[in-house]
């Protein structure tokens, strides 16, 4: 006979354990008593056959095992959490909601201001915004808890609806004064001895500019990497070097110290928007799309 499986109620203790380490805490977190958090992970690991915990100073760690329920079982609480907030927006009859994600090149300056401008004329509109890594974002999208998302360089996802809003290409970023502002275009080899910021090799924008220094057959040196356009900004903003980013970033509002040169070879920079496969957008999020798509023309 198969050992029953965990229940949902299971799951919400083991969850509370992980997070506050003790029974103490969890049994807080859960408005049980302590004993109760402790009879439940013993049968728990009992159905199981596996040990959840090892502890370690008075304190309750999780084993590998108990990690991957842990992972696993988030999108439920994040789909679960989503329902809450639906159920209080519809106590509140405040039917219209909007939840965003972006990435940071559209998240810290295009998004911002068409979400002004949209709940300006919505002003019912109730909106969860936020900036996030690409992989969260599209993984809150396809649990369900995310009604739109926003990235670039996004490849082929199954799980999800892209519709591209803007086709662009990533930019050589450079001080005013800096002697790559005086060519019309940069290249890998003009980059050769330069002061150079690159993106984390870890991600799709930083292993794109490798590869097209790799296509023009120029040597990658770097003297500074960092995982966000937005931060090697920054960094060129203050006189630091060069920098191969994104077009947003480049041209967000507020950069002065910067001065911005098409790069070749051309690295595409696609900006799109996507939404679940098993969630299509509601008319508002549809027009909040076209809101995006008509701040980047």
């Amino acid at each position: 006979m198969n050992k029953p499986a965990i229940t949902l109620r299971q799951l919400e203790i083991l969850r509370a354990v992980i997070r506050g380490q003790t029974t103490m805490a969890a049994a807080k977190m859960m408005n049980m008593s302590q004993p109760a958090v402790s009879n439940a992970i013993k049968q728990m690991e009992s159905q199981l056959g596996f040990a959840l915990f090892e502890r370690l100073n008075n304190r309750l760690f999780p084993t590998d095992g108990a990690n991957i329920i842990y992972e696993e079982s988030e999108p439920l609480f994040a789909m679960h959490a989503a329902l809450e907030d639906r159920f209080q927006d519809l106590r509140e009859a405040k039917v219209s909601r909007l939840r965003i994600l972006s990435t940071p090149p559209l998240g810290d300056g295009v998004i911002p201001a068409a979400l002004t401008a949209f709940s300006r004329r919505h002003p019912r509109l109730r909106t969860f915004f936020d900036i996030r890594e690409l992989d969260e974002v599209i993984r809150s999208v396809e649990s369900g808890k995310t009604d739109l998302g926003f990235g670039l360089s996004l490849g082929p996802q199954p799980t999800l609806e892209m519709e591209p809003l803007y086709e662009g290409r990533m930019v050589c970023v450079c001080p005013v004064g800096h002697k790559l502002a005086q060519l019309e275009v940069v290249t890998p080899a003009d980059l050769q001895g330069q002061t150079f910021i690159a993106l984390d090799a870890h991600t799709r924008m930083g292993t794109a500019v490798r590869e097209a220094f790799q296509a023009a057959r120029q040597p990658f040196n770097f003297n500074a990497e960092v995982r966000y356009c937005n931060t090697a900004c920054v960094l060129v903003e203050a006189g630091m070097g060069a920098s191969v980013v994104d077009p947003f970033s480049a041209n967000y509002t507020g950069r002065r110290n910067i001065v911005v040169r098409p790069f070749e070879p051309a690295i595409p920079s696609i900006a799109w928007a996507f939404w679940s496969t098993r969630k299509p957008p509601s008319e508002l999020a549809r027009r909040f799309v076209k809101e995006i798509r008509l701040a980047l023309t």
